[in-house]
């Protein structure tokens, strides 16, 4: 029936394809544990404290909770009270108990600060590419933007072109103080509603609307000029996230700077500006909890905001 072949295809695009196949390792490290230990299938509370408690030893804690959301969403066709039974008493309990008994502190990005910007570009020669990696990490730091929403995946059977920034969708203004583009999805947005970002230009330092109107002039000459994605390697392919990390990796070859350096050195350079958190927050394309989350997990950033706060409160006393 059409009507199925319609619904088929409704519950296919449901999810990303990327945490489909992370849902699916979860299952089969599942699987794996209970015929191991000959354990029935049926994720009951008991199954599922045992799992937590047993995964709890491989991997950290925090990590074991989005296994449980895996083995919930791939099983729950087969065994309807899977979710009740994840958020029992004791599978609660025993996740909290492993989190506090094998937890490890967490290991994140060195956030990116202007002065990393400056010598980057600085560094970089006059290539193409050059420019292009330049113009990325620009318009990842001050549009605030996940690695993901600038790149493929390494993986081709795991890209959306749906995610894809369009070249056709970036706006200068008239009075040359800022440009814009269209995000077509992000992250907190899951019905690919999309955004637009708009960044303002800098007149001193680092700054993006230079960055991506040089990547432009040299993009718009190319032979896939007309070619729909904003981004494009010299042979015309959209880069991944295994070229741009190897980019960044040859100007901080011994520190963990990585990709996801950009949006917290973003959101802590708006923060030692004065933005408020709320704008930032927008800027970011954070929801309320999530931001909350975030601003926890980077002491740098909550410095910022701190000290931005004292700075307006000493300013209007």
């Amino acid at each position: 029936m059409r009507l199925e072949q319609e619904r088929a295809r409704a519950l296919g695009a449901s999810i990303d394809l990327s945490t489909v196949l992370t849902y699916s390792s979860s299952t089969r490290s599942y699987l794996s544990f209970t015929k191991r230990h000959e354990l029935p299938i049926d994720p009951t509370p008991d199954t599922l404290s045992f799992f937590v408690v047993y995964m709890s030893h491989y991997i950290k804690p925090t990590s074991v909770d989005s296994y449980l959301s895996g083995v919930c969403n791939i099983l729950e066709t087969y065994y309807p009270d899977v979710r009740k039974n994840r958020q029992s008493a004791l599978v609660r309990r025993t996740l909290r108990g492993c989190k506090r008994l094998y937890s490890s502190p967490p290991e994140r990005a060195t956030a990116l600060t202007v002065d990393d910007l400056a010598r980057v570009s600085a560094e970089s020669g006059p290539s193409y590419e050059d420019k292009l990696f330049v113009a990325m990490l620009f318009v990842g730091f001050f549009g605030l933007h996940r690695l993901g929403e600038l790149v493929d995946h390494d993986r081709p059977d795991l890209r959306n072109p749906r995610k894809t920034i369009r070249r056709s969708s970036v706006k200068f203004a008239g009075n040359g103080t800022s440009f814009s583009y269209f995000l077509p999805t992000h992250k907190a947005d899951p019905l690919f509603e999309g955004n637009t970002v708009h960044i303002v230009r800098r007149r001193e330092g680092p700054d993006a609307y230079t960055a991506m109107k040089n990547y432009l002039a040299v993009r718009d000459r190319q032979v896939f000029a007309l070619c729909p994605q904003l981004w494009l390697l010299a042979n015309g392919r959209v880069p991944t996230r295994s070229w741009f990390r190897d980019r960044l990796r040859r100007f901080f070859p011994s520190s963990d700077v990585g990709g996801h350096s950009m949006r917290p050195g973003g959101a802590t350079f708006f923060a030692i500006e004065g933005m408020p958190d709320d704008r930032i927050q927008g800027l970011g394309r954070w929801s309320s909890d999530a931001f909350k989350m975030y601003i926890r997990k980077h002491p740098a950033l909550l410095h910022a905001l701190i000290m931005a706060r004292t700075r307006n409160t000493i300013a209007t006393e």
